[in-house]
């Protein structure tokens, strides 16, 4: 028996009123594929724009430390490992540097640990005991320099 309030019952429907498995299966890999390739998909890497942004990077967690010396009212030291290609503040975590840039660092000789490894040491007071870190690509070059007076970090872009 028909019932007009169920169309589903009614004998009016056609018999393609709905999806078939292989339909559904098709659909399924269409969106599998664009999901892969969406979760593939890797922005053009221009070396440009990541020695800027790594200079950048490095720049705030300077000011950063010396910003955690100034709260804590004690010295924090930002080691840098030039043939690591790392560097970290305090006691955190290290930060990779991509191995396509070349870092050169110019620092006091008592801040040197090793042949490997210097610091640069952010006081309570704000000042520091300066430095130059060098970011080098085969375009660019940038400097970032620490004022060991006031510790003020600046970039510059000696390209």
């Amino acid at each position: 028996m028909t019932s007009p309030d169920n169309p589903a019952v009614s004998p009016h429907m056609s018999p393609s009123a709905g999806f078939t498995l292989i339909e559904l299966i098709v659909v399924l890999a269409i969106l599998g594929m664009t999901l892969a390739l969406f979760t593939a998909y890797r922005a053009p890497w221009s070396q440009t724009l990541s020695t800027a942004g790594i200079a950048s990077r490095l720049a705030a967690d300077l000011r950063l430390a010396r910003s955690q010396a100034i709260v804590g009212n004690r010295p924090v030291l930002v080691s840098i490992d030039l043939p690591g290609h790392q560097y970290r503040v305090g006691a955190g975590n290290f930060h990779h540097i991509p191995g396509e840039l070349r870092i050169e660092l110019l620092t006091i000789a008592n801040e040197r640990q090793s042949e490997r490894v210097a610091d640069i040491r952010f006081n309570p007071d704000g000042s520091s005991t300066g430095g130059r870190i060098v970011l080098v690509d085969d375009r660019r070059r940038i400097d970032i320099g620490v004022d060991w007076l006031t510790g003020r970090v600046s970039i510059a872009d000696g390209s």
